[in-house]
């Protein structure tokens, strides 16, 4: 019997320690298609701070009054279109992901996965992780490019949580990879394999990345020079004869001026121009979503058709491609260094 055995008295519950554990974050997804299920989702997503920075006592009575009685059925309407046997794709592959890393670190680490908002959450999921004895915990926002609305609001969501612990876990954050030459080769792996697939030659390959307020660039927030320089590393890295390459941002959301060329407008342009082959790709996505499945497969083929263009194809994400899963796990292991 050793000493602190000799110590504990009888009652005493078990602990499990000594473990570590990796937990992926992707942003969020309703439960269901429904309207009442994307206005659950809605409402925490649109009352983080960090997502709409507009004072609580201005913002509140326009989403609770407005947007929360106009908005959940439009957006449940396109979630269905792109719903799967799994559920949300979002959670869907980044579950896969959390899977196959599992299967690669085998016993050295337990790895989940979570949402920023909806389920499964990363309070519940940081308990959970304790709960198995993980004592070291490498957080992993899955956004290559840093912005304070997607990774600083993952990281303020888990100082929530183990603010209050008694017993804190010592947490790690995967930092943003943006520039690492992991994610630019396994992104450049990856779409070229696609563009090799398709039956047409594209003129343009368009890299769509997430759209946020030009006046976050104006108050420090480094997500506009992030996606920029891994739009030039990877045309650098992809450079193909005759294949022009634009950098865009989507998801434009209220009247506020957002960060430009918007991803519509360079399509309807495009077309206009006399572009006729076109692919689009999110390489600011680790995971297929509404945002690329619906807003850019969909939508964007058609105002690319519309505006005159006649071969459209919107390429997948990294998601679990061998590429995309090759660069996650290296990139884990190098931040559990001296933890594995």
């Amino acid at each position: 019997m050793t000493w602190q055995e000799q110590q504990l008295p009888g009652d005493h519950p078990p602990v499990r320690s000594g473990k570590v554990g990796v937990l992926l974050v992707n942003l969020g997804t309703p439960d269901a298609p429904t309207t009442a299920d994307v206005k659950r989702y809605l409402a925490e997503f649109l009352s983080d701070r960090r997502v709409v920075e507009i004072p609580p006592i201005a913002w509140q009575p326009i989403l609770r009054g407005i947007i929360l009685n106009t908005r959940p059925a439009k957006s449940a309407e396109a979630y269905r279109k792109v719903w799967s046997e799994d559920g949300s794709p979002l959670a869907a592959i980044t579950k896969a992901q959390a899977e196959a890393m599992q299967q690669a670190f085998g016993d050295t680490a337990e790895v989940d996965w979570a949402m920023r908002y909806g389920e499964p959450s990363i309070p519940r999921q940081l308990a959970k992780l304790k709960d198995a004895g993980c004592e070291r915990i490498l957080l992993a926002p899955l956004y290559p490019q840093y912005c304070g609305a997607t990774t600083a609001t993952v990281v303020d969501k888990a100082n929530e949580w183990m603010a209050a612990q008694r017993w804190q876990p010592s947490l790690r954050t995967l930092p943003p990879y943006h520039d690492d030459p992991l994610y630019i080769e396994a992104l450049a792996s990856d779409i070229s394999r696609q563009l090799d697939a398709l039956d047409f030659t594209p003129e343009l390959l368009l890299l769509s990345f997430h759209g946020m307020p030009a006046r976050t660039l104006e108050l420090g927030d480094p997500y506009h020079c992030h996606c920029q320089k891994t739009a030039r590393l990877l045309e650098e890295r992809m450079a193909r004869e005759g294949l022009r390459f634009r950098t865009s941002f989507q998801s434009r959301f209220g009247r506020a001026k957002w960060l430009e060329p918007a991803t519509d407008a360079v399509l309807a342009e495009e077309a206009q121009a006399g572009t006729k082959r076109l692919a689009v790709v999110a390489p600011g996505f680790s995971a297929d979503c509404l945002e690329t499945l619906e807003e850019l497969a969909i939508q964007g083929h058609e105002q690319f058709a519309e505006a005159g263009g006649e071969r459209f194809a919107a390429l997948s994400c990294l998601n679990t491609s061998a590429a995309g899963l090759t660069m996650l796990e290296a990139l884990l292991r190098r931040e559990c260094g001296g933890w594995i």
